[in-house]
């Protein structure tokens, strides 16, 4: 059998890791000083928890479970007729269960299920892997991972205001210069309204949400396809090519919805975010009004952000928005909630092309002591065993072999020192260390150990 792993997967190396490791702990750090709590939900739900949450393209891309035991034999019960089967119709037969597609309907599911329980607003946080059935390349896995911050239980715009601040701290600390495109679905609803599309506003959204990868043509071509006349195209090129500042856009916009309802509050939401970050000041990070920006989910209900790397060709490294019908679904009604996400992946593969990773974290000070025999083993584990409860890192070579043997495996762990502790070094209670990388090497006596690394 040849080894192989799915198509969208990844193995992990140790370096790899390191890097994806040093990514989380600075996206934790910025979560909880944010005030999030951390939080998990299992890698599998319930399919119809999370069918119907996604739009029709979303919901073709979870993965489902198949049901154990003789699946099939259920299926024939259910529906005798074979003849009469597809997958859309036996699919409830055979899968009860699927793995999540994202964190912010499980998160919804456990809000609906403890609503007694927590505090309002509650604020967490949940860095875990999800799985989609999509196309994989580069940037877009089947399986990655997400890191959400969501905040339940309040409709005020301050929590778009910091969360808007949260993005800016976190690409701020790992330094990924960033611009975070901001719109609102009231005001997608409103020129659905304007160009007398109502009834298709989703056609309309999806097809938007796609204007950065196919170009306006393909997406006019595509709502066109849906339905959606020439005169409502005509209405709508304009407001897609609206151009000019933050300030410019919501006063051209302002004009042009000036008697829909639904585009006044959109209007007025932006301004209150866009002016309380302004006066606050964002460290590094750039708020862009982003009229094309759809975000192609059904539950989202107001503000929706995605976050751009600057100076790199890259899809969206962050995403989210406001969803405040979302519980409704599991019956738990008045429970508002906003969220957004990190693209720990994407993240990864941009801050590796701006080569941004700190060459402290992909080499941690790590000493392998050589093997000279099963006396000089014992008295080398037994000093290993008090360096490690001082944190620091260090191993011995299970086996005496030549010491360039040991030397090649040392090289090619990138361990950072080898120690020799020997006869004479047991006997004068001293340890020589050597740098592989430089070949320096010093004998120090064990309490120099400690302050020689550091």
């Amino acid at each position: 059998m040849k080894p192989g792993i799915p198509k969208g997967t990844r193995d992990f190396t140790a370096k790899e890791l390191q890097k994806r490791r040093y990514i989380i702990t600075k996206l934790q750090s910025n979560f909880e000083k944010f005030c999030f709590q951390p939080l998990e939900t299992p890698s599998f739900e319930n399919l119809d928890t999370l069918t119907g949450k996604y739009g029709e393209e979303g919901d073709r891309l979870i993965f489902k479970i198949l049901n154990s035991g003789d699946f099939l034999a259920e299926a024939k019960k259910k529906n005798p007729d074979m003849s009469q089967w597809s997958s859309k119709n036996i699919i409830g037969s055979i899968s009860e269960k699927a793995l999540r597609y994202d964190l912010t309907v499980p998160f919804a599911r456990y809000v609906a299920m403890n609503h007694g329980q927590l505090p309002l607003p509650f604020k967490r946080y949940q860095i875990q892997p999800v799985w989609r059935a999509d196309r994989p390349q580069k940037g877009r896995y089947r399986e990655f991972y997400q890191c959400d911050a969501d905040i339940v239980g309040s409709a005020s715009l301050w929590h778009e205001v910091n969360l808007t601040l949260l993005y800016d701290s976190a690409f701020s600390d790992l330094h990924i210069p960033i611009e975070i495109h901001i719109n609102n679905r009231k005001l997608l609803a409103a020129i659905a309204q304007y160009a007398s599309i109502e009834n298709q506003l989703i056609d309309f959204t999806v097809a938007l949400d796609k204007l950065d990868k196919i170009g306006l043509d393909k997406v006019l071509e595509e709502m066109s396809t849906k339905g959606i006349g020439q005169d409502s195209l005509q209405k709508l090129i304009p407001i897609i090519e609206l151009s000019g500042t933050f300030e410019e856009k919501i006063s051209q916009l302002k004009d042009i919805l000036t008697d829909i309802e639904i585009g006044q509050e959109g209007i007025q939401e932006m301004e209150f975010i866009y002016n309380r970050v302004k006066e606050i000041g964002l460290t590094s990070a750039e708020l862009v009004f982003n009229l094309t920006l759809a975000r192609g989910l059904d539950y989202y209900t107001g503000t929706i952000y995605e976050v751009k790397a600057k100076n790199i060709s890259m899809g969206s490294i962050g995403g989210g928005g406001r969803y405040d019908n979302l519980t409704e679904i599991f019956g738990v009604k008045n429970m508002p909630g906003v969220g957004i996400s990190f693209g720990l992946d994407r993240i990864y593969l941009v801050m590796e092309e701006l080569n941004l990773f700190p060459e402290a974290t992909l080499h941690q000070k790590q000493i392998l002591f050589f093997n000279f025999g099963e006396n000089e083993c014992l008295q080398a584990l037994k000093l290993i065993k008090e360096l490690r409860s001082k944190n620091i890192a260090c191993d011995l070579y299970p086996e005496k072999s030549k010491l360039q043997k040991q030397f090649s495996y040392a090289e090619k762990k990138e361990i950072s020192f080898v120690a020799f502790y020997g006869e004479d070094e047991i006997n004068t209670n001293t340890v020589t260390l050597k740098n592989i990388k430089t070949g320096d090497q010093k004998n120090l006596s064990i309490d120099e150990i400690e302050e020689f690394l550091s």
